[in-house]
């Protein structure tokens, strides 16, 4: 599909399936002019047309100086039937593998019938053979040790405080520079916010309105060409699995940048709209279980096609070391809106190509209309997004009653919804464990806000979910707040990722959590392209002892294997109350202690005494002796007794030990001992 040089020939390939068409022409544009066309060729449906797919080869040589094409596609224009063909559209091929926009671009054009030359965006005409990267090698495989790290390619580095070159900033280039703060920081995957081009009129600063599944998105190179910023993406892999970072994107193959029935034509709906969107029963409609006006037809043949084309195209061009899809569910949802559960050939078709190559997969398994997480969703062999862990992490630490049984649960490696019992065989990797993401707050905003504050998006604060179960410590928002408001946030973050980085799973959070960035309550900031989503650098600095205790706990669990396995715990651990073996699940309850033996895999013990109460608890440790047991965090002491570096670490002085209000403490036990 798409358009193919063949060198050997000198001339391109074209191909466009249109199942409803009744007339293709292929338009070729230069450099110079790419508003009218230099090769014009309506394809002969005798000659041009195999099946369903419209196709036909133009010689280099006939056409000279082509650098860019489009299509017009004639068909019966009745939307209410669900045709929505206009010939006089300039069409992008939904398989082509770079865009254009040209100089009078323009989403507005692509919104009303007529037609729209020198607004539509144009593909890119390759004029060489694909380079092969497959003698390059990925990074070793992570596996206890894999540490997942959000971030946005522009906002990660757009401040000038980011320490990045200014060429570079907010780009490929600017994040293969901060490849030494991660290793610092001890990250072992970075997960790219959508890179897909995306339409840069749409108002989506987070770039989840894909236009393109096939090129990286031009803003986010320092390059100003699509071969420069393909080989600017494909260079900071490179500098990435060079240091040992895997590179993760987030995909968004649920929904395109043509919105509901008042958006742009650009592509899809133009071409066949009823074979690439789900329609509504009359056809008048498009679905939209996603959220953002229609929804892909992912159990259609071309539909599937596109998405694997595009997967293979990043996993062998590009190197990619996984991908996170966004609204995975949707890839259950057949075209009357139903839903396959049980061999959904998309989910199946793309777990084996995740097999086949080595490259993770990792379902956001809702959508608005789904919830399928854990063992619901169809993806045996997927890690999905946590986001009962999310929920439950977040309740027990602002306080809520009765959570003790959820938090071990959790901890666990969420044996509930990733069972690995005989029928399922799940592994605890599979669940990545986060307690922020993209959507909702950020993890300082989740300990400094009650509410929402999203006035800036333009929507009168009603976007955004309102199910943040978020605590303020007393105060909304910084203006004002009290010292010992500050105070708690700090202890509160550290109780987060203490526990974070001791469950069992795969880790993930966003970037800047690690020094308390703030979005200053916004819990939806897809459209700010500003400082609301640009990391303040300057932060890491007045914050350092937060980094240093994130940095510390990230530290200790990958280098203690035993918390996170491949198998469950088991008879490895052991769960105590504050007092003995009685555990408090009652309402009231907010304690927690268990002891995780490390013998099994050579590592040391570790004994965890949990209190989110407001009030301090003494706590007596069940296992071993005071003196071999080593202080290695408590969240409830200052910086630098918070985290004790490996070589100051002392055995305790009784098993008694008084934790604080809302504090964790972790000791360990080196083997033999």
């Amino acid at each position: 599909m798409g358009v193919t040089w063949v060198a050997s020939l000198a001339a391109w390939n074209f191909a466009l399936y249109s199942r409803r068409a009744t007339g293709v022409t292929l338009l070729l544009y230069s450099a110079k002019d790419p508003v009218h066309p230099i090769f014009e060729e309506r394809l002969d449906p005798r000659t041009n047309k195999s099946g369903r797919i419209w196709h036909c080869w133009v010689s280099a040589a006939s056409v000279k100086g082509a650098a860019f094409y489009a299509y017009r596609v004639e068909g019966r224009h009745d939307p209410a039937a669900g045709f929505r063909f206009d010939d006089r559209k300039i069409l992008l091929d939904p398989f082509a593998p770079a865009v254009f926009f040209p100089p009078k671009y323009n989403r507005i054009a692509a919104g009303f019938p007529g037609p729209n030359d020198g607004c539509a965006p144009l593909g890119v005409l390759p004029h060489s053979e694909p380079p092969s990267y497959s003698d390059v090698e990925r990074p070793p495989r992570a596996s206890f040790d894999l540490v997942v790290y959000e971030l946005h390619v522009i906002g990660f580095t757009a401040r000038a405080n980011s320490g990045v070159s200014t060429p570079n900033r907010g780009t490929f280039a600017g994040l293969a520079e901060k490849i030494p703060y991660l290793k610092r920081l001890g990250i072992t995957a970075v997960e790219l916010m959508p890179v897909h081009q995306c339409d840069p009129q749409e108002g989506s600063f987070w770039g989840y309105m894909t236009l393109n599944f096939f090129s990286p998105h031009r803003d986010y190179a320092a390059s100003d060409s699509s071969e420069g910023a393909a080989e600017e993406f494909r260079a900071m892999v490179e500098a990435f699995h060079d240091n040992g970072i895997e590179v993760w994107l987030d995909v968004v193959y649920n929904h395109t940048s043509e919105a509901g029935i008042d958006g742009p034509t650009y592509s899809y709906r133009g071409i066949d709209n009823q074979s690439y969107y789900l329609l509504t029963k009359d056809r008048a409609h498009y679905r939209n279980d996603t959220g953002c006006g229609n929804t892909l037809r992912c159990d259609h043949p071309i539909v599937r096609s596109l998405i694997l084309e595009s997967l293979s195209f990043w996993i062998n061009r590009m190197h990619v070391d996984g991908f996170r899809f966004d609204l995975a569910s949707v890839f259950t949802r057949r075209s009357d809106g139903g839903t396959d559960l049980d061999h959904p050939s998309l989910i199946s078709d793309i777990g084996f190509l995740g097999s086949r190559h080595g490259v993770r997969m990792i379902a956001e398994a809702w959508d608005i209309e789904s919830y399928l997480l854990g063992r619901a969703f169809p993806g045996i062999n997927w890690r999905q997004w946590n986001g009962k862990y999310r929920d439950d992490i977040r309740d027990f630490v602002r306080g809520v009653s009765g959570r003790v049984g959820a938090l071990m649960q959790r901890l666990y490696g969420s044996d509930d919804l990733f069972p690995d019992d005989l029928e399922n065989s799940y592994r605890p990797f599979q669940s990545v464990n986060f307690i922020t993401a993209h959507d909702g707050f950020c993890l300082y905003d989740l300990v400094a806000y009650d509410q929402k504050h999203n006035e800036a998006n333009g929507h009168g604060n009603t976007d955004g979910t309102d199910d943040n179960r978020s605590w303020n410590c007393g105060w909304e928002g910084d203006e004002g707040a009290p010292a010992e408001v500050i105070t708690l946030r700090r202890k509160q973050v550290r109780n987060f990722m203490c526990l974070l980085m001791l469950t069992n799973g795969t880790p993930m959070f966003c970037a800047g959590d690690e020094f308390l960035a703030t979005r200053r309550g916004n819990n939806n900031p897809y459209n700010q392209d500003n400082d609301i989503n640009y990391i303040d650098w300057d932060l890491l600095q007045t914050n350092h002892d937060v980094f240093r205790f994130v940095q510390g706990m990230i530290a200790f669990r990958k280098s203690h294997p035993s918390i996170a396995r491949s198998q469950y715990w088991r008879e490895d651990v052991t769960w105590y109350g504050n007092q003995g073996k009685e555990l408090d699940f009652s309402p009231g309850g907010h304690t927690l202690a268990y002891c995780l033996h490390g013998a099994s895999l050579n590592d040391d013990d570790i004994y965890v005494m949990v209190n989110a109460g407001a009030n301090e608890v003494r706590f007596e440790i069940q296992e071993g002796v005071a003196a071999n047991w080593l202080l290695v965090a408590d969240t409830s002491l200052p910086s630098p007794e918070d985290f004790v570096e490996p070589a100051k670490r002392r055995g305790l002085d009784s098993s008694a030990y008084r934790v604080g209000g809302r504090s964790v403490v972790v000791l360990c036990k080196l083997a033999g001992r």
